[in-house]
């Protein structure tokens, strides 16, 4: 147990190390998308999972700074795309890696809406739609609370799953 008594550790934990040590969790390479008065927007989002299945509801974590924040909050929703493998560029794309920004991601043809108007991946593994709910906020991250307004994805596709730093093929 901690000092604290929750089992907690009191010691300053280092940011590199916490980043590490979440990097040995695999998480399936996620899009969040929405689309507010300046087009279509979305980031990488490596922390999405589901909060409760009645009514549906999805969390999505996201850094104060991102651009794609303004969007959520305009439209009142967001769209969490499961990437499936081979999809590797669309990861460059919402990564920061290439030079194409903004609106100039969604490539016409790859992207199509469900219920809310969020983009969503064409040959996504799987999409949840959401309405947005409420945020929180706790230090830099706001955490976005959705309800799924509509439920998508390719049965047949496999994740591409993230892990230790990379991509597993």
């Amino acid at each position: 147990m901690g000092s604290d008594g929750t089992g907690a550790c009191n010691a300053d934990i280092d940011i590199g190390a916490f980043w590490q040590a979440i990097g040995k969790r695999a998480v399936a390479a996620t899009v969040v998308s929405a689309c507010g008065s300046a087009g279509p927007a979305g980031f990488l989002g490596l922390s999405a999972t589901h909060v409760c299945a009645n009514p549906p509801t999805m969390l999505v974590s996201i850094d104060a700074r991102t651009s794609a924040l303004r969007a959520i909050q305009e439209s009142e929703h967001f769209a969490i795309n499961y990437l499936p493998l081979g999809a590797n560029e669309v990861v460059d794309l919402f990564s920061g890696k290439a030079d194409v920004k903004g609106p100039d991601r969604f490539e016409t043809g790859k992207w199509g809406v469900l219920a809310t108007g969020a983009p969503v991946f064409q040959g996504a593994v799987g999409v949840m739609d959401c309405r947005l709910q409420e945020t929180l906020e706790r230090h830099d991250t706001i955490i976005a609370l959705g309800t799924v307004a509509a439920i998508g994805g390719d049965p047949d596709a496999k994740p591409l799953v993230y892990f230790g730093g990379g991509y597993l093929n």
